[in-house]
């Protein structure tokens, strides 16, 4: 069987502000949206709170309306603020009970080449348990699957699951599976929690119980760690070894328990010897690049250009599971080559970075299981 991971960047909508011209540009509008929400979620608000999140509606370009280019703010019922004539925002309500409503993402459609290159990707790997990152939903995976991938004369996946997560804009892991792969039972961690209360996961850890053609019993675990890209360095990389190491505990639990065939997969946002994904790389999981019979096409990495440091998507495998392996890849058709020169080939119709299916290749490994 041929199991695969591949970062879809989403597959029919994707937040606006993470399309803006610049990283820079679209990371500002996502820190300022998080930190807004998190103020409104506050039981009281202080005069500081209330100072702090007028200063982030007008930011966010909403002082005219509820509807700002990035974000919308939907108010139910209550009071929340009031817009006066002379311009700015007032905060009226003096906690989250005054209110009833939401901050939300706007989003705007993926690029319609891009998202005909994604299905191309998710066709020709040709994998019997596909795991996705960054899909919107469930529907809107069933969506993809049922009419993206015919009209480029793919085959439609059997199954396709998403548990919704913890990540306010929508962008989920979830898996995909082929005819004869069942998924017979789904564990989610979507509240497993820290210390300090918050849920571990950016998006979910679940757990994907699936027996093969041959009976054999295959648990997946699909992930999508913290990115390096909002908040500080620091809180980032603890985020990331926190969930490292209860992933690490999810595993060693499931051998406990008898099973033998694990595999974690998808997009760690980390590199292999990185410290915050230490707790995960010293248990006995396998990273399936290091199999003799892994082709990388000459580029380590599985992000942008290909680089070492950009090796941030995995097929983490048990033991046992790393003893069936047959053979491994890299799939990178999909992604933006660069010009200078250009590092492999892709589809035709990947004239530019917009129309890339995606930042991350997609990476598979055929197992004799």
């Amino acid at each position: 069987m041929r199991l695969a991971a591949f970062n879809v960047e989403n597959l029919f909508d994707r937040a606006k502000a993470m399309n803006l011209e610049t990283w820079a540009e679209g990371r500002k509008v996502l820190e300022q949206f998080a930190e807004l929400d998190k103020r409104l979620g506050q039981v009281t608000y202080s005069p500081a709170d209330k100072a702090r999140m007028a200063e982030l509606v007008v930011e966010l370009g909403m002082e005219k309306s509820d509807t700002g280019p990035f974000v919308i703010l939907r108010r139910n019922r209550g009071n929340l603020l009031k817009r006066p004539r002379t311009g700015g925002v007032v905060i009226t309500a003096n906690g989250r009970f005054d209110w009833v409503g939401s901050l939300e993402l706007r989003d705007e459609p993926v690029d319609e080449e891009a998202m005909r290159n994604t299905a191309r990707v998710m066709h020709d790997i040709e994998a019997d348990v596909l795991g996705v990152v960054e899909a919107e939903s469930r529907p809107v995976l069933w969506a993809f699957n049922n009419q993206i991938l015919p009209a480029i004369d793919g085959k439609p996946y059997r199954q396709a699951m998403v548990i919704d997560g913890n990540d306010d804009r929508g962008i989920d892991v979830g898996i995909m599976t082929r005819e004869k792969y069942v998924i017979d039972m789904m564990r989610s961690h979507v509240d497993d929690r820290g210390a300090n209360g918050d849920p571990v996961f950016s998006r979910d850890c679940p757990e994907y119980y699936i027996t093969t053609p041959r009976g054999t019993k295959l648990v997946v675990l699909v992930n999508h760690f913290k990115s390096k890209g909002f908040g500080s360095a620091q809180s980032s990389d603890a985020r990331r070894k926190a969930q490292a190491a209860r992933v690490a505990e999810i595993y060693e639990q499931l051998l406990s328990a008898g099973f033998e065939h694990i595999a974690v997969i998808g997009d760690l946002n980390d590199t292999p010897d990185s410290a915050p994904l230490a707790p995960l790389m010293q248990t006995s999981l396998k990273d399936a690049f290091v199999h003799p019979q892994f082709d990388d096409g000459g580029y380590p990495g599985t992000f942008g250009l290909g680089n070492a440091d950009n090796k941030i998507d995995y097929l983490l495998l048990s033991p046992k599971l790393f003893e069936t392996v047959e053979r491994g890849g890299v799939f990178r058709k999909g992604v933006w080559p660069g010009s200078r020169p250009k590092r492999w080939d892709t589809y035709p119709q990947v004239t530019s970075p917009e129309q890339a299916a995606s930042d991350h290749a997609a990476i598979w490994v055929d197992l004799d299981i």
